[in-house]
Formats: structure tokens, C-alpha cells, sequence
């Protein structure tokens, strides 16, 4: 029976053992060894290295406490400041420091400390980051924030030295994109928003009217994608927006162009409607950018790839200028509240005998792909015939538009590889400084550029950055004037999300790393 249970050819205990002749080789025990002193010397050599921090600015705010997405400054004040970021909250403040208080920056002195400036409002009530502010044109009476809960809250800025009030809000779209405040004349505090469901809404703010402030004028609804930019025309008359489904349109809000004689496209809503369906227009995966130029002939639209279209635009005199501002407010407000959608419904035109100027209305004007990345930003010269385009790829291209567009200067290093995002002519209101180009990126570097023509400008740029002691080679033989750093950049979270020009010539930056740094 045991026999059954039990393997009889399972080796016993003693047989079971390793014999001693097929052990493996002992290796006897071996103390570890000092590092070699090569090795300890360049840890200490790190250890003790200490990091440089640049710091061009001469003062700072850092309340936020996540990314500035957005900024903007008052139009009659320039020094005014408003901030709106990734904590969901608005911030005012004043960038105007007397120079005898400024401290030199850290660069000069880096034992200088130096505290934050002081918030002179701070504005919350978004559910998620407020990605798009601005102060309505005129006499910037309003304060408006938008978000990506959607919502648009108004904030009366009548005194821009106290806390600004909230008047009106309202909540009709996912996502805004940006805020754009008309500069019609006869319209004041009057404003476009783009939306992420691709729908574009034109509002009027009446703080005299005690049922709603906030009051709905037009709202168009031909963009299938999100919303990504938008323009106003300099007179104000019309409206150009741009989507990521590739399609431009131009709307006539207050109906100026309908008056002379302007028929509207196929789409029934807009003066010019072009789309990815027309292939000489067409820009794959989108478009993302829109400026007007100064004279209002034509717009620029910038979309993946480096790729941008120029397109003719009516143009609209008005023979009568002296229009009733209240009559013509009124004849805005026809829409009534907030919660009403009028969908494209033409308002009556002010007093006044328009007329349409040029026959290119629409058409195709130029195709231009120098730039290998997506087109982030689009500027015209107020006094020159350039165009600014800044790229993804890192680089601002130049172009002539008195000479079918030539390609003036292509700074291909301008922010050396980190995406543009964003460019700007001149000063806020210095006529001198017209032919001065600004330009962020997420390099987190700021830096200003000459734009005259030709050898000698590019000389002189190079010599005023060596002075400086900023920028490579490269950058100064193509008329790098100055660049400003403070910001971490570098791909580390730290780009330069936007900036704004102030009066006093300063430049006033919203970064990516929670920070708006004020450069003089």
C-alpha cells in the first residue's frame, strides 16, 4: 500500500543535495570603491553653480495664481491694466509707477528686491479661466471678461481707480474665444464675441436701461467650427471673423452696407462669405487668425501651415458724418435683452448717404505661404504698407502690400524655434514709433524690431541690440532693436501669452507663468 503512495524512484534527502563539484564559482566579497574625484568635483562644481535669472522688467503683479491667458489696457488711460487667467479670476491694476520710484532691473542689480504692484480691483464669478478681456471703445466705460464657461460679464470702468461693479452677464455659448470692441463712433460700447460652437454674437451695453443692460444686437450662426478671430474693420462698420472649418465671413451689423447697395453673399447673412468648398481658398485644417488694414480694402486671414489669404473688402463713405450718436444707439438696441437671438436680423442704418467704394469685394486678392506652422497673428502698419505675420514655426515674415505683397524681411529665428503669439506696430498712439514692430513668444522673450527697408535699418537694429546686449547675431543683422526678458519661457510653462503698449512707452506682458511683467 505505501508503495502505491509513494514514488519508489524519488531520490532520497541526502541524494536530493547539490553535489559540491557542480557549485558555481565563489566570488569573494568586493568593498565598494570611492567615487573617482573627477566625479565628485563636477557634483560639487553643480552644486554650487548658481543660477542666473534675467530680468529686464522694472516692475511686476503676480496675484495670479495660474496662467495669464489674456490682456488688455484702457483706451483713454493706457497705464490701466486688466488681466484675466487660468484661476478664473480678473485682475486691475496700474502699470504707471513714477520713474523715480522704478528700480534697474534685476540684470543691473540683482540684489534689488522689490514687491508686487497692487490690484486695484479683482474680478470673479467665472466657473472656469477667463481666457478673453477687454474695455469697450469710446470712453472705455466697460469692462468686459469672457470664459471658457461661456459666460461674458460686464464691469462698469467709469472710475478706473476703484473697484469695478458688475452690471450685466450673460451665458449663450460653450466657450468664447475673444472679445472684440467695436470703434464705431455712433456706436459705443458696443462689442463682438466668437464662439467655440463657431457662432458670432454682437451685444450693446445699455446701462441706462433698468430691465437689461446687456442687450443682444445680432447674432450669426454660419461657422460650423469654433470661432478662432475676429476684426473689426477701422470705421467700425463691419465685422470679419474666421473658423477652424476655413471659412471667412464679413457681417454688416448695423446694416451700412446693405444701404449702399452691398448685396449679401450666397449665404443670405454676410457682405462676403469664402469657404474651404472654393479651392483656391481653401486652407486645410483651419484658420486662426484675422486682421483689417488701416485703409479697410482688404483683410488678411492666416491659417495652418503658413498659409494666408487676402481678400478685398467693401468700402463704405459716409457723405454725412455729423450722425445723431443717440439716434443711431437706438436704432442698435432693437434686439432687446440678452436672452433674444435674433439671428442676422439688419438693423437701419444711421442718417447719412453711404456709398461703396472699390470692386474687389470678395475676391481673392493674394495666396501667400512662406511659413511652414500655423499663422497665430497678423498686424498691419498703421502708416506703412507691411503686414506682420507671426507662425508657429517660430518666425515673422514681413510682407508689402503696396507691392502685391512682396516678402520684405523673413525673420526666421525671431523668437529661435518657440511659437509667435502675438505682433503689434508702433505704440499705442506714438506716430514716431509707426515703423517699430513688437512680438512675443513662447520663448518668453519680448523683443522689438525695425521694419524700415533696406541694409541700413538692419544695420542700425543691429547696433542699438548690441548695445543692448540682447538677441543672437542673427536676429540683429535683421533689425532686432531690443528684447526684454523676465519670463521662465524656454518650453517651461513661462511663454508670453499676449502683451499691450502703453502711452509712456511701456510694455506690459500676460505670461504663462502666472506673471505680468511691466518693461520700460
Amino acid at each position: 500500500m505505501e508503495d502505491s503512495i509513494h514514488n519508489k524512484d524519488a531520490p532520497s534527502d541526502d541524494e536530493a543535495l547539490l553535489d559540491p563539484s557542480d557549485a558555481a564559482e565563489i566570488v569573494p566579497d568586493d568593498p565598494d570603491h570611492p567615487m573617482d574625484m573627477d566625479n565628485e568635483n563636477e557634483e560639487a562644481d553643480d552644486a554650487e553653480q548658481e543660477i542666473q535669472f534675467h530680468n529686464d522688467s522694472r516692475a511686476y503683479f503676480d496675484l495670479h495664481s495660474d496662467s495669464i491667458f489674456c490682456i488688455a489696457n484702457h483706451p483713454v488711460d493706457s497705464t490701466i491694466i486688466a488681466t484675466g487667467g487660468g484661476d478664473d479670476t480678473t485682475y486691475v491694476f496700474s502699470a504707471d509707477i513714477p520713474s523715480p520710484l522704478l528700480p534697474p532691473s534685476y540684470e543691473s542689480n540683482p540684489s534689488t528686491t522689490r514687491s508686487s504692484l497692487q490690484p486695484i480691483a479683482k474680478l470673479q464669478g467665472h466657473t472656469d479661466s477667463v481666457n478673453a478681456v477687454t474695455y469697450t471703445l469710446g470712453n472705455g466705460n466697460y469692462l468686459l471678461t469672457g470664459g471658457l464657461d461661456g459666460q461674458v460679464r460686464v464691469h462698469s470702468a467709469t472710475n478706473t481707480t476703484q473697484n469695478y461693479p458688475l452690471l450685466a452677464s450673460a451665458q449663450e455659448v460653450p466657450e468664447i474665444n475673444f472679445l472684440a470692441p467695436c470703434p464705431h463712433p455712433s456706436y459705443p460700447d458696443t462689442f463682438a464675441l466668437g464662439a467655440s460652437d463657431g457662432s458670432v454674437w454682437i451685444y450693446h451695453i445699455d446701462s441706462q436701461d433698468k430691465e437689461t443692460h446687456l442687450q443682444v444686437a445680432q447674432a450669426y450662426y454660419l461657422h460650423t467650427e469654433s470661432c478662432t478671430a475676429g476684426a473689426w474693420t477701422p470705421d467700425g462698420k463691419l465685422l470679419a471673423t474666421v473658423s477652424e472649418d476655413g471659412s471667412f465671413y464679413v457681417w454688416d451689423p448695423f446694416g451700412e452696407a446693405a444701404a449702399a447697395g452691398i448685396t449679401s453673399s450666397s449665404s443670405g447673412q454676410a457682405v462676403v462669405g469664402l469657404t474651404a468648398a472654393d479651392q483656391r481658398f481653401a486652407i486645410e485644417d483651419g484658420l486662426f487668425s484675422v486682421a483689417v488694414s488701416p485703409t479697410g480694402a482688404f483683410a488678411a486671414v492666416g491659417g495652418a501651415h503658413g498659409m494666408i489669404r487676402i481678400v478685398g473688402l467693401p468700402r463704405l463713405n459716409t457723405n454725412n458724418n455729423d450722425n445723431n450718436s443717440t439716434s443711431a444707439t437706438k436704432s442698435l438696441q432693437g434686439g432687446g435683452g440678452a436672452k433674444n437671438k435674433p439671428g442676422g436680423k439688419r438693423q437701419t442704418p444711421t442718417a447719412g448717404v453711404v456709398e461703396a467704394v472699390g470692386s474687389q469685394t470678395g475676391q481673392i486678392l493674394a495666396s501667400l505661404q512662406i511659413q511652414s506652422e500655423s499663422i497665430e497673428t497678423l498686424a498691419f502698419s498703421r502708416h506703412h504698407s507691411l503686414l506682420a505675420a507671426g507662425s508657429v514655426d517660430g518666425s515673422i515674415v514681413l510682407f508689402d502690400s503696396a507691392h502685391r505683397f512682396a516678402v520684405r524681411r523673413h525673420l526666421k529665428e525671431a523668437h529661435e524655434g518657440f511659437a509667435v503669439v502675438q505682433v503689434a506696430f508702433g505704440g499705442l498712439r506714438d506716430e514716431k514709433e509707426a515703423w517699430l514692430l513688437t512680438s512675443c513668444g513662447m520663448d518668453g522673450v519680448v523683443r522689438r524690431w525695425d521694419c524700415r527697408g533696406g541694409v541700413a535699418a538692419a544695420g542700425a537694429g543691429a547696433g542699438a541690440a548690441g548695445a543692448a546686449g540682447g538677441g543672437r547675431p542673427g536676429q540683429q543683422q535683421q533689425g532686432l532693436v531690443k528684447e526684454w526678458r523676465g519670463h521662465r519661457g524656454e518650453g517651461e510653462g513661462g511663454g508670453v501669452l499676449g502683451f499691450v503698449l502703453t502711452d509712456g512707452g511701456k510694455v506690459v506682458t500676460a505670461g504663462d507663468d502666472g506673471v505680468s511683467l511691466v518693461f520700460t
